[in-house]
This record gives C-alpha cells, structure tokens and sequence, in this order.
C-alpha cells in the first residue's frame, strides 16, 4: 500500500492522453523550462482535489481513489484519500507518517527512495525538478499541453519507475496532469481540479 500511495504522490495529477505528442525544438524547451520555473518560483502552498487510476495487468478494472493534496515549502506534503477508503500519508522532516482507517504509523524517509520521492514532489510545484541529475528530461507538446518525460538514470529507480509524463496546460506554468509508468508496467494516473496557490493551510493538514 505504502509504495502505491508514495509513487501516486509524486503524480501531482493526471489522466489518459491520445493527442499526438511532438518533441520541442532546443530552444522551444528552454524556453519552457525557464517560464515554469520563474512564474512558479513564488509558490508556497498549492492544496487540490485529485482522482487517481491505476491500473494493474493481474486486475481486469483499474482502481480509482479520491482525495486531497496538500503542500506547503520546503518540505511538507499530505495525500489524504478519502473514498472509496480512508488513508492518509505525510511526509514531514525527513518522516513519512501513515494514517490506515485509524491505525497510525511512521517510516524514516532518510532512505534515498522515500527522499527522492519527497524531493520531486515539491519540486514539481516550483520547476527545480527540471535540474534534477537523476533523471534525464526530454519536452514535447501537443495541442493543449506541455509535456516533460523523466526517464530515470540510477538503477534504484529504475527498479520502480519506468518513466513519467508531467503535463502542463498551454495557459498555466503549475503541473496538471501527470502519467507514471512502473516498471513492471503498471501505470498510475493522478488528475487534479480545484486547484488552490498559496492560499492558508492549517497545520492540522500536516498532522495524523
């Protein structure tokens, strides 16, 4: 349950695309890249509704949970879902704590998975995951999107992740759609609406 719900976290939002992706020219992207981390640079909380789908070759319908997010920098993040279950996750000064139907637990999150995880989370609301060397970008588009494809470079990764798409309305700089391909070959998909910038968030949100 525990790596579902992390690498569904790092989906800040997502959905099925069949719109025709093409690879940007050099200075396409870079000019992508340096507009989404410029206007997103002021963020300090970003809160949003979300729907994710995952789908598993042994299962013939894919499982769809709801829930909130909630993010507050440097390095607090909450994924509550709440229908068709109840079970939240905070990831919180290098901890994860986890909050099943009422059974309550912590995970350190020192170990380079969880970190990585955490660390790509709050840098894909504010473009430094863009820099991030572990993993190698390429940028495409298409007719309302912007798309980055991350491709993993360590082997620990690569053990859990194939790739992930992030994508980013023409008219916005914040991710709204994300796509994520395990290695086994499983996909999670995350879509986010309603989505909330800098607005308060009380610290109940980041306490179990």
């Amino acid at each position: 349950m525990i790596k579902n719900i992390a690498f569904g976290a790092f989906l800040l939002v997502s959905g099925f695309f069949f719109a025709q992706n093409t690879a940007m020219a050099g200075a396409e992207a870079k000019a992508f890249v340096s507009k989404v981390t410029a206007d997103t640079k002021e963020i300090k909380t970003l809160q949003s509704d979300f729907t994710q789908t995952k789908k598993m070759d042994f299962l013939d319908k894919s499982i769809v949970t709801y829930g909130k997010m909630s993010l507050q920098t440097p390095n607090m993040l909450s994924w509550k879902y709440t229908k068709p279950y109840q079970y939240s996750i905070v990831f919180k000064s290098n901890k994860i704590y986890i909050n099943d139907q009422g059974k309550k637990s912590s995970v350190d999150a020192k170990s380079k998975t969880f970190e990585k995880i955490n660390k790509l989370i709050v840098g894909s609301s504010n473009g430094t995951m863009f820099n991030d060397p572990e993993f190698t970008v390429t940028y495409f588009k298409n007719g309302n999107y912007n798309v980055a494809k991350f491709v993993p470079k360590t082997s620990q990764l690569l053990k859990y992740i194939k790739q992930i798409e992030l994508f980013f309305p023409k008219t916005q700089s914040t991710v709204s759609q994300v796509n994520m391909t395990e290695a086994s070959g499983d996909t999670t998909n995350i879509v986010f609406k309603n989505t909330k910038i800098n607005a308060s968030i009380p610290a109940s949100e980041f306490t179990l």
